[in-house]
């Protein structure tokens, strides 16, 4: 299922390979996987459970029922998944308040997408209830479309939600670039075909065949995106 939000338009960029940009959240837009680790930890500290800092790695960019299924295995904690996920998007929501710290170079980026009119996706692991919260901070306005991941069968590392994205976009997957900052989110986005541009928030993740990395979005313009179409010619 995806939600639909207002458009700037759909038009693909006339010479250009380009047909759409998808885009992770957490971490990559909105500087909050480290919001997650303290709402977990904080968690599991009131359910009397000290969580082990080589653990955020496990964790990271992963669905809920992954993360939070690791931390309950992990800990030998007395709640159930179900319980659990409430906890945890309860916490999320208040820590995070009316305003989140945008990625360096993130603001920009969407304004230069909208302001071409190049098609534009959020697709994130987080829940719908979440996303909607973080939206209002990113702006609906820049997402033709938003895909959360419990409104997919299979969320990342699985390639689902992107080509749910690519599918409701009328693009091409493999004329699409995603920009993620996880290695399960990379995973999913090359599985779906898709060109992948990797900015590490938390684990390193290398080059490959079809991924570039960079440091920062500050590196990534829609000059940059094309390019990446245009090796693959």
């Amino acid at each position: 299922m995806t939600s639909t939000v207002p458009a700037l338009g759909t038009r693909t960029a006339e010479g250009s390979a380009l047909e759409a940009v998808l885009l992770d959240m957490d971490g990559t837009l909105v500087d909050t996987e480290g919001f997650w680790w303290d709402v977990e930890a904080a968690v599991f500290a009131s359910l009397g459970h000290v969580l082990d800092e080589a653990w955020r790695h496990v964790v990271v960019g992963g669905p809920m029922t992954r993360s939070a299924g690791f931390l309950i295995e992990a800990t030998g904690a007395d709640i159930t998944l179900a319980e659990l996920t409430v906890l945890l998007n309860d916490g999320f929501e208040a820590r995070i308040g009316d305003t989140l710290p945008l990625m360096p170079g993130a603001a920009r980026l969407l304004a230069e997408l909208a302001a071409h009119e190049i098609p534009t996706a959020l697709v994130s692991a987080s829940h719908r209830r979440i996303i909607d919260r973080v939206l209002a901070s990113l702006g609906p306005q820049y997402f033709a479309l938003t895909v959360a991941g419990d409104e997919v069968a299979r969320t990342k590392p699985f390639p689902d939600p992107y080509l749910l994205a690519a599918e409701g976009l009328g693009a091409a997957p493999a004329r699409c670039a995603v920009i993620e900052d996880t290695a399960t989110g990379v995973a999913a986005a090359e599985a779906a075909g898709c060109r992948v541009v990797a900015v590490p928030s938390i684990a390193p993740i290398a080059p490959a065949d079809r991924r570039t990395v960079v440091t920062s979005l500050e590196e990534v313009d829609l000059p940059f995106l094309r390019g990446l179409m245009t090796e693959m010619r």
